[in-house]
């Protein structure tokens, strides 16, 4: 399976409407972006029930500023609309595909459990 291009019109509903989502943050002038993109594109391949997707961080500077991306290539993945992960820098192959496997994993139950007592805990130290 192909990657996809992100853009404003399509991104919410790419992450909002698929189980897990990779997102590759990137720009043409970028070497390591360039490096990683066989990579990335080789686990589209190899994990065809996971979105690959790609945001250009030049063509789409509003998602780019919206995801604080402030290094490039960054790596976000989601799951069932959530953000997972989120880290600068390209993986190898095998941090990639382990990367899949983890998050296809998850308990996502807990993840929103835990996200949950995040927030309630932030609200408390407001008050």
């Amino acid at each position: 399976m192909a990657t996809q291009t992100l853009t404003q019109k399509n991104f919410d509903e790419t992450i909002n409407s698929s189980d897990v989502v990779l997102v590759d943050f990137w720009a043409s002038w970028c070497g390591p972006c360039r490096q990683f993109a066989p990579t990335f594109e080789a686990s589209s391949e190899k994990h065809p029930d996971v979105v690959h997707a790609k945001v250009d961080t030049e063509a789409e500077q509003g998602i780019a500023a919206a995801a604080n991306i402030r290094s490039i290539p960054t790596i976000m993945a989601f799951r069932e609309g959530v953000l997972v992960f989120n880290q600068a820098g390209a993986l190898p192959a095998a941090q990639l595909d382990e990367l899949v496997t983890q998050i296809k994993t998850l308990d996502m139950d807990k993840v929103r459990e835990q996200i949950a007592a995040q927030t309630a805990s932030r609200t408390q130290r407001a008050m």
